[in-house]
């Protein structure tokens, strides 16, 4: 018998959900619109991911169809490049819950404007705090698409991202390159560039946006906040053609909360093809205080990877 739970809730704010738990994570997913995770933490713990409790507007020059995009918060899938209005198509719509093996698949309609769909697979690990969440698009049209799975978790405030700095051998040859969007400050005192790693700490005082990409070749991304740590990990390819001058990860803060975004090959996808990107996600219980010290940031980490 499956030690992972799948247990039907009602959030009075979301509406019906599926809360998946093995006693070590503890994990939410929307049904009345989404999939959105919109939960996740160690097993009695807080919620680690932000959310809009008001389910606001994005703003108006997003209201692109005939349907409003709603914020919600909680982890999503989108399509890269960021193009409007393909990528801002809402998702209002009910999920249909498809149960496997120690998780669920969550899938939601076909969006009728871009003929796509979405879905999320949710599995737990027995006995372990480990998340595996494979995102998945199909081609329901009748033309081929080319776009890459674009997967973001949007953070709780007041934490502190550590993302690894590259750190490939390349000799008398250039070994990191970073995307910068036009409404970043290069002096931003969220950021700091270290010889090991890059670390966003978040601030709820400071309103304007900050957003950079590059190529993640670590594969990896942590967030500390709430007496907890979330480690993301993902698939990257050396050979692999990437979107946003070939990122394979970028990071958003802004007042209210951090998005750690993880993205997959640009694919051509024939109608009745399907794309997916896998992410791992492990939750551990450590009070963290904030520290710069990258030899001792180091050996934090790497006492959880052992676990």
């Amino acid at each position: 018998m499956s030690a992972v739970k799948l247990n039907r809730i009602t959030d009075p704010v979301f509406g019906n959900l599926v809360q998946l738990t093995n006693g070590k994570v503890d994990v939410r997913v929307t049904v009345d619109f989404g999939p959105r995770i919109i939960h996740c933490s160690c097993a009695g713990k807080e919620n680690m991911f932000w959310q809009d409790q008001s389910k606001g507007r994005l703003g108006e020059k997003y209201d692109v169809f005939d349907d409003q995009l709603i914020i919600y918060g909680g982890h999503r899938l989108w399509i890269s490049p960021e193009i409007v209005p393909r990528c801002y198509h809402p998702d209002n719509e009910p999920v249909t819950v498809t149960e496997v093996d120690d998780g669920a698949t969550f899938t939601a309609a076909v969006e009728k404007h871009n003929m796509i769909q979405k879905s999320i697979t949710v599995i737990l690990e027995s006995g372990r705090p480990r998340v595996l969440v494979t995102h998945t698009i199909e081609n329901k049209g009748l033309w081929d698409v080319e776009l890459a799975l674009w997967c973001l978790s949007m953070m709780d405030k007041g934490g502190h991202e550590v993302m690894p700095m590259p750190c490939r051998e390349t000799g008398l040859l250039p070994n990191r390159a970073f995307t910068f969007w036009e409404y970043s400050e290069m002096n931003d005192s969220r950021v700091r560039f270290g010889k090991k790693f890059i670390t966003i700490t978040q601030d709820v005082n400071k309103k304007n946006p900050f957003k950079l990409g590059y190529n993640n070749e670590g594969g990896w991304a942590a967030y500390f906040n709430k007496g907890q740590l979330f480690v993301k990990q993902f698939p990257t390819y050396e050979d692999g053609c990437y979107p946003d001058n070939g990122c394979t990860y970028e990071t958003y803060t802004n007042s209210q909360m951090v998005e750690m975004e993880t993205l997959g090959n640009l694919v051509q996808l024939a109608p009745g093809d399907a794309a997916t990107h896998a992410e791992e996600w492990d939750l551990f219980e450590y009070e963290y205080k904030l520290t710069h010290d990258e030899d001792e940031l180091e050996k934090i980490l790497e006492s959880f990877s052992e676990k």
